[in-house]
């Protein structure tokens, strides 16, 4: 199966007194890179975050929101009352050495570390399942945004992969005329220097044979269209190929290079450039497949 690994998901789950975020974030990379931004409530469970992140999504550039929205009736922190009493009569009696009674003493106690308290540092157990459930579900729907980024890129794939296919068949009308042209060339070249009809025909033609077998692409041809079918084969797998798929135009593009070398034919070179250019954009979309 093709997938991209560019993707999107998200979802929210309600707990008690809060409701709880996740938003999964997916760009291409050669490795997984996990990027992740909890509030202090997840800290604990980061670890098994990651895993899950990594057996479901494999590779990309990933990043992972969490946010947690309070309901006004449970915050998130809890005032340390005892705290501020005491910063409060401390403070309220140097203001009133200092002339200063008016002062806005509570504001300044406010900001003091240590008066905010988190009112609730772990999950319970019946949360967590639930939160984990969410995340989850936002990998799941990563993941068929994935996949449906690769079906549009399957579209395409076919398209240059039978657009080079084409041009590969127009090669033998070319390299027929080419390996005509080049004898008529060729003798036209050896007629100058012989005064007389005394040329040696069978050696002419074994010189002939010999120049033309280091100029013949059938083999590269065939090569060409293997790996093209095969290219398309790949695409089909279950398992993510973006790998085996590199590889694979690799070697097409090797045996395009091979062909433009031997060409020495307008024709055939135009044909390779056209080649080459609906491969580089293969390559460019490849940079984006899992």
């Amino acid at each position: 199966m093709l997938k991209s690994m560019t993707g999107f998901g998200k979802n929210t789950v309600s707990l008690p007194g809060k409701t709880v975020t996740i938003e999964l974030k997916s760009l291409n990379s050669k490795q997984l890179d996990l990027n992740i931004k909890l509030p202090p409530l997840f800290r604990e469970k980061e670890p098994e975050i990651r895993s899950l992140i990594a057996k479901k999504l494999e590779r990309g550039k990933i990043e992972l929101t969490g946010t947690i929205d309070y309901a006004d009736s449970e915050l998130p922190t809890s005032i340390n009352r005892s705290l501020v009493e005491g910063y409060y009569k401390e403070l309220k009696d140097i203001a009133y050495d200092l002339g200063e009674e008016n002062a806005d003493v509570l504001s300044v106690i406010m900001k003091l570390p240590e008066v905010m308290k988190p009112s609730r540092e772990v999950f319970s157990e019946e949360e967590w399942e639930l939160v984990s459930s969410c995340l989850s579900q936002a990998i799941s729907g990563l993941d068929a945004f994935r996949i449906h980024e690769g079906e549009q890129l399957m579209t395409d794939f076919k398209a240059r992969i039978n657009s080079i296919n084409g041009l590969l068949l127009n090669l033998d009308e070319f390299e027929e005329t080419r390996n005509t042209n080049f004898r008529e060339k060729l003798r036209l070249a050896v007629s100058e220097f012989t005064a007389n009809n005394t040329l040696d025909s069978n050696r002419f033609e074994q010189e002939i044979i010999y120049y033309l077998e280091k100029l013949d692409i059938t083999e590269e041809k065939v090569r060409l269209l293997k790996h093209l079918t095969y290219f398309l084969d790949t695409l089909h797998e279950s398992e993510a190929n973006g790998r085996k798929l590199s590889f694979v135009t690799q070697e097409i593009g090797r045996e395009i290079n091979t062909i433009g070398s031997k060409a020495n034919d307008a024709n055939i070179q135009r044909v390779v450039v056209q080649m080459k250019d609906e491969l580089e954009k293969i390559k460019e979309q490849l940079a984006n497949i899992l």
